[in-house]
């Protein structure tokens, strides 16, 4: 793999950028890997890399049924935080959280990851007394969070309306490396720093079949034939539960739509993320001047990639009344993702009923800003049997009923 640099640009456009190579190879399967992982979006191609990279385990294929990138990693608002109440939460997210950090140092590919701070407003007391008690959290967790007033607020994002006709901003939770990256960076960045270690990303492969015999996986029927391996990965997430099924075996999860838009293009207005969850929207301004505008998820599980249009009311109307600048806007477009949740909002990373079979799962709407601790964990997790990150995320909580409820500590439906 070449290494891209200064240099490297300087000397392609002498001449004529003939020398630039793909960023990763497009195989065809082999018969047999040690680690089939199956989905090449953000947290499976994370999960092969760290793999190759932390454990020294290169035999993998990352298998997509699309093309690369092209499900939730592709299809979110870019948000990266790791303000969490509960302790696995918050360890895990904030690993991943500071892996973004160096990520474009390590990857060699410009991840775009802009440390611009993300503020989540107290606009009810109840909400205040919430936010105030994770700010303590945060400082026993080692996690660099503070309570800031309204006065402040206005400061960071002079566009907002601080009386608010229904909801008044009473203050925030303010995380100053909070921040945003470039979704389909990271999965191609992953994907050549793969590529570059000789695994197979091989797309436009359906997995139809998952093949187990005495209760050990034996390999996976696909599009493009049989593949067997020692060890499988499904990171798929929503349809993580229908890979299960192919395996023999239930998950606790749902699967629903989470949808977001932009608008049309700005000059710069608003340079740190905010999210309300009051009324429900998070709203940041792109690196080409777009609003990049999120909120709930639909109240009914399905499987679409639009989401629904009442959604889209409901979240701009109440973004208007805290961002009033933004209310002549035109919406440029509108996308959906399917998004897996569990009963307690937390994600699972575990060993499943079936020997050599692994799950990452149910990350619900936090997925792309676990990407980077998700896969390291997950590796850790299937190279050494266990992982401390992962320790308190397996399957076996919901018969103990060992809940990490991040519903109730987000104070919102999802």
């Amino acid at each position: 793999m070449k290494r891209y640099s200064i240099f490297a640009v300087a000397r392609e456009a002498m001449r004529y950028h003939a020398g630039w190579e793909r960023a990763w190879r497009s195989p065809t399967p082999k018969k047999r890997y040690k680690v089939i992982v199956v989905g090449a979006g953000g947290h499976g191609l994370a999960t092969a890399y760290y793999l190759g990279k932390v454990h020294g385990i290169r035999d993998v294929a990352v298998i997509e049924k699309g093309w690369l990138g092209g499900g939730n990693t592709g299809r979110n608002t870019t948000i990266i935080r790791s303000n969490y109440l509960q302790d696995p939460s918050a360890a895990i997210y904030e690993k991943a959280r500071a892996l973004y950090e160096g990520l474009s140092q390590d990857l060699n590919y410009n991840v775009m990851f802009s440390p611009r701070g993300l503020l989540m407003l107290g606009q009810t007391e109840h909400e205040v007394r919430g936010y105030k008690r994770t700010v303590h959290a945060n400082r026993l967790q080692g996690i660099a969070t503070e309570w800031i007033g309204p006065e402040r607020v206005k400061e960071l994002v002079p566009i907002i309306n601080i009386a608010g006709p229904r909801y008044p901003v009473l203050g925030a939770l303010y995380q100053a490396r909070g921040g945003t990256a470039r979704h389909d960076a990271v999965a191609w960045g992953y994907a050549r720093a793969c590529s570059a270690m000789g695994m197979d990303i091989i797309q436009k492969c359906e997995v139809t079949g998952i093949r187990t015999e005495g209760g050990k996986v034996q390999g996976v029927s696909t599009t493009q034939g049989e593949i067997d391996c020692e060890q499988l990965a499904v990171v798929v997430a929503g349809h993580s539960s229908v890979m299960a099924e192919m395996a023999g075996f239930r998950l606790p999860i749902e699967s629903v739509a989470l949808q977001a838009w932009v608008s049309e293009p700005i000059k710069p207005c608003m340079d740190v993320v905010v999210m309300a969850n009051t009324v429900h929207g998070y709203m940041s301004q792109s690196d080409k001047g777009e609003m990049v505008i999120g909120g709930g998820t639909d109240g009914f599980n399905n499987y679409t990639q639009r989401g629904s249009w009442h959604h889209v009311e409901e979240t701009t109307r109440a973004l208007v009344e805290t961002f009033p600048i933004i209310s002549r806007l035109k919406m440029l477009r509108q996308w959906g993702g399917i998004v897996d949740m569990t009963g307690d909002r937390s994600p699972i990373l575990s060993k499943t009923p079936v020997e050599g079979i692994f799950v990452n799962c149910g990350w619900g709407t936090g997925g792309f800003k676990s990407i980077p601790g998700s896969g390291y964990a997950m590796a850790e997790l299937m190279a050494r049997g266990h992982s401390p990150l992962a320790a308190e995320f397996g399957l076996e909580r919901f018969r103990e009923g060992r809940f990490i409820d991040e519903s109730v500590a987000a104070g919102v439906a999802h």
